[in-house]
């Protein structure tokens, strides 16, 4: 199956959201603390397994940043996304940090295009981390990146959590953010966020504890990522699905997989993180 219609003409009808445009903002702000944050993210994931020279796939690479981690870290790495704008951006941190680089290959395609797929191969580490619930067939690209992934290899996955109500809530909210017009895009991401924020943030604030309201806003994550940008992404990251983590576990299982890792948000909302291991033949 592919996406019948380009980004830019789903875009343009308020139906994706501009991730590439996001991406492209979200450049200016990385730096090499960034960068060993994401390599240290990665190292985490896969276990501190040695990666010199091992296969490193990154489904929907957005800014690039986790290739440039894989990379850095002597993975051989493909990164490819279904938008153009950030296939421009993992271009951008290629070309800055290894040009002409023959271990990092980049390209343009859709995680639901099979034939693009099938031309790809195998790989040691797949990684598809907040994407594929992007896709608009959350079911079909999780079933297409299990056949990228050589045996005794791992797949790294995140994937919305399923909240209920509250995720149709959610799925207006973003579909309400790709409707408007643009100068109305950031006003509103602060009118949707500024209540949770206000609540994260309200103990250290009343103990005048500013220096870790600053920090929060200033400092990477766990993945070297921004917290604007992840909130830009957040409210306004459509196609939108969710789902609940029996459901993932019970659908790699039937592909041969062994979860060896799950972290989950708690009922709330976010994303649930996944390592699986491809341990067999699909039954």
């Amino acid at each position: 199956m592919k996406n019948s219609a380009s980004p830019q003409h789903e875009i343009a009808l308020g139906q994706r959201f501009e991730f590439g445009e996001n991406w492209t903002r979200f450049l200016t702000t990385i730096d090499d603390a960034r960068i060993g944050t994401a390599m240290m993210s990665i190292q985490r994931l896969l276990y501190g397994e040695e990666l010199a020279g091992r296969k490193f796939l990154d489904v929907g690479s957005g800014s690039g940043l986790m290739s440039l981690a894989a990379r850095s870290l002597g993975l051989q790495v493909v990164s490819f996304d279904y938008d153009p704008a950030s296939v421009a951006c993992t271009n951008k941190l290629k070309d800055t940090y290894f040009p002409g680089d023959p271990g990092w290959t980049i390209c343009q395609g859709s995680v639901l295009d099979e034939t693009f797929l099938s031309r790809l191969g195998t790989f040691d580490f797949v990684y598809a981390w907040g994407v594929l619930h992007h896709t608009g067939d959350m079911w079909t690209a999780l079933d297409n990146v299990a056949s990228l992934v050589a045996p005794q290899g791992l797949l790294v996955v995140a994937l919305y959590n399923d909240q209920g109500v509250w995720s149709k809530v959610w799925r207006l909210v973003k579909a309400t953010y790709n409707k408007l017009p643009r100068r109305l895009k950031s006003l509103f991401v602060v009118l949707v966020m500024a209540p949770r924020e206000l609540e994260i943030m309200a103990v250290p604030i009343l103990k005048g504890n500013f220096a870790y309201v600053s920090r929060q806003w200033s400092q990477s994550n766990t993945r070297g990522m921004s917290r604007w940008h992840d909130m830009v992404d957040w409210v306004g990251g459509y196609p939108f699905q969710v789902c609940k983590p029996e459901e993932v576990f019970y659908r790699f299982k039937r592909h041969g997989f062994m979860l060896t890792e799950l972290k989950t948000c708690a009922g709330d909302l976010g994303c649930n993180e996944y390592v699986f291991e491809k341990k067999c033949s699909p039954s």
